[in-house]
Order: structure tokens, then C-alpha cells, then sequence
């Protein structure tokens, strides 16, 4: 006969009940409590700056938060339903979202810097991909943006479930939870107008709330920004100034503005990096004054940092300010005189423009007044990319020489020349090469397959530091040596950095700034800079004189023009 309603001893119903199943349960329900209240703290404390990433930071009392439950209080339980349950799930997401921003921030701030622009700067994920796709391979990239979407949606699932559960709690809680509201705003009040805590890290926070608020502002100021910078844009006292009134101090000159990728200051100062980099440059600088070369150095400051090389290059010619993708755009769909199109407007020089980096159609050739651009597509490259760069720097400097600056029937030029094998991630790295051995650049496959592996060198930030550094000083051998074999008496070189290398690199130190050097065998190429004040050399030192980038291009155009022109 079955007895209804009966269990065993020790199983079902019996042991759900059992005291030590209900402890087991409640301990559970506290922690998940304890849980979602600290992913919401977490969320709120959460700075957005590298620097300020520390234990104190997240051992705060966040007055959002205190806010937050008051809110939430005055509203009374009410009943359940949908509209209660959207308003959790919105605010979870919502601050899910934040913290997504703020990661968002520290990442820009390791590599640039600087902020993440909400307007503008998505279209440099894409950039990321790529060198994660250089540095680990296709497959591991696409694993890395795969895992980032998941984490990224397991986060807003988090921060979401977090606000449902503790409202509940304050639902279920209310007078008791009215009463240390109470009290935890009480102690933050006392904390703020005691000023308890350090000057970075006070015990009363209100960081999420001010970060907002200066995000917001942020997107205000860039949308009025395009306006102003417009304007700026507008006035230019070499816009009109007639053509033979312009570089008449460089007629019959070959001029070469070239760029070296992440040419910071950190490569001539930085005490691990910059003494094999200066005995690159001392040496060079031996040879070539023997041959008759002399050379004034000087810094540049650059307005950007780790990246965005193209807004130094706009920077550099336009003589204007290109911080951000928003002015690069207003600039390059304009009219505004670059220096390199001053040359092409002189109608004295053939301007071209040397582009390894670039692998698709490029508008913005015609903008800076380049006859023609040769890129990674028609160069003659055969060989092997390495990692983000398409071509090696020797080689883009000899096909400048086979089918440019070596002709026989040619006329002056002018050439901007970007060397990018001290892009980032540095590795694997080219090797200096004879000049005549290059070839289609077949020749680099074995120096690729010899070269290092970038994920196993980005594993250790002191292997990225030498990399770094042996990366510039092929660049720097490449750009001297071909100067020395092939340039002439009517050759003039302006050499500079973009940007520094990003923060693995530099540990946040020796700011934005880039050598700049100019290079000549005829002594009135340098006598018409004397005013400047730069230094003797190829490498400027620690107290040499710097400049806004943006400020080149008006002083070059007066130093070289017209005397009685405009002086910028």
C-alpha cells in the first residue's frame, strides 16, 4: 500500500527543508546580494585613466549610488509588473554601458593618450583589429573581437541582473533600507565637507556623475569645434600670395619632407632606448659631414600620440591644429595651401608622394598637391609584408630612386616620403640591405621568415622597448644611407617623427614631442633658418628648441619665400 505524502528520511522535500539546505540558500541569496552591489559600486568607482587604475579608487563611497537607492526608495515598491522591470533592465544596461565607455577610455589612454571621442573615433577600432591582426595572426584576431563582443554583452547582462536584484532588495527592505540611505548619505556629506581621504582619491566620490557630465560636454565642444576650426581654416596669409613669391630660396632644389613612423622623443632620450638610436645618428653624422652635409635638429610637438600619423602629417603641412578625425576631414575636403602643395603651386617642382602604408585609393593625394602617389600597389613590391607594413623602408626609397629621383630627364622635385617599418607592433623587423641587391623585394621572404614572432615579443613590455628602438634605427639607417649614396648637391632633407610610440613604449613619459632635422650640402639652404636657433646635428638635445607642430609650415614658407611675405 503507497502512503501518500511521505519522503524518506534525507531526501526530497524533507532535506530542501533540512536547516542546513535553508542555511546553504540563504548564504547563497547574500552573496549574490553581495555580488551586484559590488559590480554596481565597481561600475560607478571605475576611473578612466590608466594612472588612476589603484586599490584606493574602488575603496570609496560612489554618491551615485547613495542617489540611486534614495531614488529608488521615494518611488515606493509598487507592484512588478513590465514597466518596473524595463526601467531595472534600462538602468543596468545604461550603466553597462558606462563602463564600457570608461574602458573604452583606458584603452586610448594606454595607447593615445588621450579620451575616447565618442563622434569620431570609432572608426579607429578598425585600426586596432589590424594590429592585432599584424601582432597574433588572422585567427587570433578574430578570437579577440569575438571574445571582446561576448564580454561586452556579459558585462551589460551583469550590471543589468545587478540593478534588478538590489532593487528587489530595496523593495523587500524598505524601512531598513531607508535607514542606512540615511546614514551612508550622512557619512558622505561629512566625508566631502571634511575633505577625508587624499587629494586623488577622496572617501566622497562623484566621479560617474562628473565623468558624464564631461563626456557630454566633450561631444558639445567637437560638434562646436567643427565651426570654429572652419573658420580658422578660412584665413591663410599664403592663400593668395602669388607663386613667384613662393620656396624661391630652394628653385633647382630637390626637396624631401620624409616621416618616420613613431620617431618620438623617447628614441634619442629614453635611457634604455636612446643611446644605440644616438650612435645611429652620430655615426651617420660623421660620414656625412666629411661628405660636405650639415645639419640643423630641433622638436616638434605633435598632436597626437601612439597613432593617428595622418593627423600629424595634415598637422605639418596645413600649419593648422589636426587633433581629431572631425578637423582631418574639414581640412582635407577644403582648399587650404599645404606645403607640399605650395611647391606644385610654384609650377617649379614635380611633387610626388612616397606611400607604403597606403593600400587602397587615396584622395587626399590631390588635396596635398602631389602630382602622383605611388603606394603599396605600385611600387613593384614582391615580397613578403612585414607585420603592418606593407613594404619595407629601403626598399620604398628605392623605388623612389628607380622611378623618380633617379631619371636622367627629370626636373627638380619634391617628394613626401613616409617610412613605416617603426610601425607598431615591430615585429618582424627588415634588415638593411645592399642597394642594388633589392630587387622585386623577393629577396625579404627568408629575412621575414627569420624575423621575430610579434606575439611572443608582445608579451614582454621590455622585448616591445627594444623592438621599438631597433625598428627606428633601421629607419633612421635606411633614410642616411640612401641620403649619403644618392643624394647631391642640390638635395635638401627635412626628417621627422609623427608621433611618439605608444605608452608601452615611453611609460607615459617625455610628452608629445618628435625630432625634426633639417639636412644640406649648400650652406645658404641653412643660413636662411639661422633665426631659428636649432642645434648643430642630427640628433637635437634635451634643450633644444621646440615648436607646435602646427607652426612649420608658416615658418618654412617665410624663411624659404619671399623675404617681404608674410612671416606666419
Amino acid at each position: 500500500m503507497e502512503t501518500k505524502g511521505w519522503e524518506p528520511p534525507g531526501s526530497g522535500q524533507a532535506e530542501r527543508n533540512s536547516p542546513g539546505r535553508r542555511q546553504a540558500a540563504r548564504a547563497a541569496r547574500c552573496g549574490l546580494t553581495a555580488l551586484a552591489a559590488a559590480a554596481v559600486l565597481s561600475a560607478l568607482l571605475l576611473p578612466s585613466r590608466t594612472g588612476q587604475l589603484t586599490v584606493s579608487a574602488f575603496l570609496r563611497l560612489p554618491v551615485e549610488a547613495i542617489a540611486g537607492a534614495a531614488l529608488l526608495l521615494l518611488l515606493g515598491p509598487g507592484r512588478p509588473g513590465l514597466a518596473r522591470f524595463l526601467n531595472r533592465l534600462f538602468t543596468g544596461v545604461a550603466l553597462g554601458l558606462m563602463v564600457v565607455l570608461k574602458l573604452l577610455d583606458i584603452g586610448f589612454d594606454t595607447v593615445y593618450k588621450r579620451p575616447f571621442d565618442l563622434v569620431l573615433d570609432w572608426t579607429l577600432l578598425g585600426d586596432g583589429h589590424a594590429f592585432l591582426r599584424d601582432s597574433v595572426g588572422r585567427v587570433g584576431a578574430f578570437a579577440a573581437v569575438i571574445g571582446v563582443l561576448v564580454l561586452v554583452l556579459l558585462l551589460l547582462a551583469l550590471m543589468a541582473w545587478a540593478v534588478v536584484r538590489l532593487d528587489r532588495i530595496l523593495a523587500r527592505h524598505g524601512p531598513a533600507a531607508a535607514g542606512g540611505t540615511l546614514v551612508l548619505g550622512t557619512v558622505w556629506v561629512v566625508c566631502a565637507a571634511l575633505g577625508a581621504g587624499s587629494t586623488a582619491t577622496p572617501v566622497a566620490a562623484s566621479d560617474s556623475a562628473e565623468y558624464l557630465q564631461a563626456r557630454v560636454q566633450d561631444v558639445g565642444d567637437g560638434l562646436r569645434d567643427k565651426e570654429h576650426f572652419a573658420r580658422e581654416a578660412a584665413h591663410d596669409d599664403f592663400a593668395n600670395l602669388p607663386a613667384d613669391r613662393l620656396l624661391g630660396g630652394l628653385r633647382g632644389k630637390d626637396v624631401i619632407f620624409a616621416f618616420i613612423e613613431s620617431y618620438g622623443r623617447s628614441a634619442v632620450e629614453d635611457p634604455e632606448i636612446g643611446p644605440r638610436v644616438s650612435a645611429v645618428l652620430a655615426e651617420n653624422e660623421r660620414r656625412m659631414e666629411k661628405a660636405g652635409w650639415t645639419s640643423r635638429s630641433a622638436f616638434l610637438t605633435s598632436p597626437t600620440y601612439g597613432g593617428g600619423s595622418w593627423l600629424a602629417h595634415s598637422t605639418f603641412n596645413s600649419g593648422l591644429w589636426i587633433e581629431n578625425q572631425q578637423r582631418y576631414r574639414t581640412l582635407t575636403s577644403g582648399a587650404r595651401l599645404t606645403l607640399t602643395g605650395a611647391f606644385r603651386k610654384t609650377g617649379a617642382w614635380r611633387t610626388v608622394g612616397i606611400m607604403p602604408g597606403v593600400t587602397r585609393s587615396w584622395p587626399e593625394g590631390r588635396f596635398y598637391g602631389l602630382d602622383h602617389v605611388y603606394d603599396s600597389r605600385n611600387m613593384g613590391y614582391r615580397g613578403p609584408k612585414f607585420s603592418w607594413t606593407p613594404v619595407p623602408d629601403q626598399f620604398s626609397l628605392a623605388a623612389f630612386e628607380r622611378l623618380e629621383h633617379g631619371r636622367a630627364d627629370r626636373r627638380p622635385m619634391m617628394a613626401e616620403i613616409i617610412l613605416a617599418s617603426s610601425h607598431s607592433p615591430w615585429a618582424p623587423l627588415p634588415r638593411t640591405l645592399d642597394w642594388d641587391g633589392i630587387g622585386d623585394g623577393s629577396v625579404y621572404d627568408a629575412i621575414a621568415k627569420q624575423g621575430k614572432d610579434p606575439a611572443a615579443v608582445w608579451r614582454d613590455p621590455a622585448k616591445v622597448r627594444a623592438e621599438y628602438g631597433r625598428a627606428v634605427e633601421y629607419s633612421l639607417t635606411t633614410l642616411l644611407t640612401y641620403t649619403q649614396k644618392y643624394g647631391g648637391e642640390d638635395t635638401v632633407l627635412v626628417f621627422l617623427g609623427d608621433h611618439q610610440p605608444m605608452a608601452t613604449v615611453t611609460k607615459g613619459r617625455l610628452g608629445r614631442d618628435v625630432p625634426v632635422t633639417v639636412l644640406a650640402r649648400d650652406p645658404s639652404v641653412l643660413e636662411r633658418m639661422s633665426g631659428w636657433g636649432w642645434e648643430s646635428g642630427l640628433k637635437p638635445g634635451p634643450d633644444a628648441p621646440v615648436w607646435r607642430m602646427d607652426t612649420f609650415r608658416d615658418r618654412f614658407l617665410s624663411a624659404y619665400g619671399d623675404q617681404e611675405g608674410p612671416r606666419g
